[in-house]
């Protein structure tokens, strides 16, 4: 199992990020070998090894791949939409069932917690996660949208808690209607609001 004749490096690398998140899913992190990976992947260890350097890389590489893939869609829906338009579609979409590459992100937490290896390129993937979500709340400062007294930082910490939380729990361990929490995120994002806006609103309310 080679490199497969016909495929470019590039398609080689997408194949093995699929792999590598089929695999990781099904078995965990401790349970999986590169040599299973590979084979899912239909190449050799040592092309898997020409990719990523370790075990660790790949799963996070995975991970940002697909969680690229996930906020892509949410843009993609309606890319006109306000940025608290946009917090809320992606709150409303975190309590509903995932498929099982949804669920890296527990995988690569836990694995953190253990494996230093794996701990690194973490801190740099959540560190992503976190800085994007603080351009989206400067911008709805910027924008008048967000009480420009808000910390960034602060609620970009809030909003990942709440997005990694989420898959912890998934809905077959607790499940909430999603009137009941599009109600409650509407109240969250109103509260967010800059106190002249959110007045007016109680006013015309």
């Amino acid at each position: 199992m080679g490199r497969i004749a016909g495929v470019t490096a590039a398609e080689t690398r997408e194949r093995l990020l699929r792999a590598a998140a089929d695999v990781f899913a099904e078995r965990g992190y401790d349970g999986t070998r590169v040599a299973d990976i590979a084979a899912t992947a239909g190449v050799s260890n040592g092309a898997l090894y020409a990719h990523f350097g370790s075990k660790a890389e790949l799963l996070v590489a995975a991970l940002r791949t697909h969680g690229r893939q996930l906020l892509a869609a949410v843009l993609a829906a309606d890319p006109d939409r306000s940025i608290t338009e946009l917090l809320l579609a992606i709150g409303r979409w975190l309590p509903r069932r995932r498929d099982a590459r949804g669920y890296l992100i527990v995988e690569a937490l836990v694995a953190a917690r253990r494996d230093e290896d794996v701990a690194r390129p973490m801190r740099d993937y959540v560190g992503e996660r976190a800085d994007w979500v603080a351009d989206l709340v400067r911008a709805g400062q910027t924008g008048g949208e967000l009480d420009s007294a808000l910390s960034p930082n602060a609620l970009a910490h809030f909003c990942l808690l709440l997005a990694m939380g989420s898959a912890l729990i998934p809905p077959d361990l607790h499940s909430v209607g999603d009137e009941e929490w599009t109600a409650l995120l509407t109240r969250v994002v109103t509260a967010l609001a800059p106190t002249d806006i959110t007045a007016q609103r109680g006013a015309t309310q």
